[in-house]
């Protein structure tokens, strides 16, 4: 095993060069400060990345078949071999996925899986995957410029299709063995949710209502009671402002 400790990471891999963990170890020392900047709750404000030697090791820190997670970039988790209640406060990373990305999708992976990290206390069975997903996508690409075409393909061909969604996405299309592209247009459609709070009315409002949700203790009402309480509309409203927001952004 190798390690190369950081400002704000520990990159820890197995099988992999001393030069590809400074790599990792330089991208995740800028996604710290990105979610530090993002996000104004409490948290350690350092992050630990596990760079397995394959996939097939990536699978076995996890427990689980490494068929679930082929093509998924990175993941964040507890304690490896934990009870499972543990907050999670590690990145493991599929080095064949992560490794064909460039420079800025590799940010953008390590940025989005640092925010688990930042919001999991914050986060519960009451947080629905379109807003935990979403704000995470929201904080890995805030800041870059980047346009909704750009970073949405997926979903602007289905609006572009005419098929303009009628509701979120829910839990169950964010599954790593669902259809590739069913579960790359879920994750956009969090992501342009999340961005369109932040445009809309604040990004202090954004992260208001992320801790309004996780607070609720129970996923039936959460987000209807965020929405009024924080955003001062209904899910109703909320749903066809965003379909209206996907339409302007992606049409």
């Amino acid at each position: 095993m190798r390690a190369e400790r950081g400002a704000d990471s520990l990159v820890l891999g197995v099988g992999r060069g001393a030069r590809e963990l400074r790599a990792h170890r330089a991208l995740a020392d800028r996604a710290v400060p990105a979610v530090r900047d993002a996000w104004p709750g409490k948290w350690p404000g350092k992050v630990v990345v596990l760079v397995p030697r394959s996939l097939k090791g990536m699978a076995g820190l996890l427990g689980a078949p490494a068929s679930g997670y082929r093509g998924i970039a990175a993941v964040t988790t507890g304690e490896a071999g934990g009870p499972g209640r543990a907050p999670a406060d590690r990145i493991i990373v599929n080095p064949e996925a992560y490794g064909v990305l460039g420079d800025f999708g590799k940010q953008v992976v390590l940025t989005h899986e640092t925010t688990h990290v930042a919001t999991r206390t914050r986060t519960s069975p009451a947080t629905p995957l379109w807003l935990s997903e979403g704000f995470a996508d929201w904080v890995g690409y805030r800041g870059t410029g980047r346009t909704a075409a750009q970073a949405a393909p997926e979903l602007g061909r289905a609006v572009r299709g005419g098929e303009l969604p009628r509701e979120l996405p829910g839990d169950d299309e964010f599954g790593f063995g669902t259809d590739a592209g069913r579960l790359a247009r879920a994750y956009e459609g969090g992501w342009l949710a999340c961005r369109m709070i932040a445009d809309r009315w604040g990004e202090r409002r954004l992260t208001d209502f992320y801790r309004a949700v996780g607070g609720h203790g129970k996923r039936a009402g959460a987000v209807e009671d965020a929405l009024r309480d924080v955003l001062r509309t209904t899910p109703e409203e909320f749903t066809a402002r965003w379909r209206t927001y996907l339409r302007s952004e992606l049409g």
